[in-house]
This record gives structure tokens, C-alpha cells and sequence, in this order.
């Protein structure tokens, strides 16, 4: 009874977050904000939903599927924001006036030659 009730808790949060997540999309207005909505959130919602499930089906080869979901997610989601944000910063749409600090600003243009 008490790991249902962990479960669910964990299921819900989850679907809050990843709700959220969608909900960023949409409403945010850069593709830099956009690309937070798309990566933290999301991440953290999947995994807690993940751990819900795992909980919930009480099984070895169920958790060792979920486990293996849960490792492609954190290694594929924050390397392809950063791809995203990379391109985004290459391409010159970064908006000026929101940026205080450009550490990329020698970055700029390498390996544009070929």
C-alpha cells in the first residue's frame, strides 16, 4: 500500500513536470529559454516518473529496462541542448542585449573555413 502511494506521488510529479516542460515550449520566447524548458524539467519529470514505474512494477528485468531509459536520457538530452544552443550561437541569433557575459566570443566562426 505505501509503495503504491510512492508511486503514484512519483507518477504524478512526474506528469507535472513533464506537463510544465510542454507548457515552456510553447509559452517561452527565445529558443534559449526554450532549450531550459525542453531539457530540466523534462529530464527530472521523466526520471521521476521512471522511478514511480520501477516501484510500481516490482520487477528486476523491468527496472533494468527502466534503468537503461533513464541513462539515454541524461546522456542524450543535455548533449543535444547543447548542440541546439551551439548552432543557435554559430548562427548569430543569440539576442545581444540579454547577454552580459559572451565566453563564446573567440569562438565564433571556428571551423567555418571549409
Amino acid at each position: 500500500m505505501i509503495a503504491d502511494v510512492i508511486s503514484g506521488v512519483l507518477l504524478i510529479t512526474g506528469a507535472a513536470l513533464a506537463l510544465a516542460a510542454a507548457i515552456g515550449l510553447v509559452r517561452l520566447p527565445d529558443l534559449f529559454t526554450r532549450m531550459h524548458a525542453a531539457t530540466k524539467p523534462q529530464t527530472l519529470g521523466l526520471l521521476l516518473i521512471l522511478i514511480g514505474a520501477a516501484i510500481r512494477l516490482d520487477s528486476i528485468a523491468a527496472t533494468g529496462m527502466i534503468l537503461v531509459v533513464a541513462v539515454f536520457q541524461l546522456l542524450t538530452a543535455p548533449v543535444a541542448s547543447h548542440m541546439v544552443g551551439r548552432a543557435a550561437y554559430r548562427s548569430g541569433i543569440l539576442p545581444g542585449d540579454r547577454v552580459t557575459v559572451d565566453e563564446l566570443s573567440d569562438d565564433r566562426g571556428v571551423g567555418d573555413d571549409a
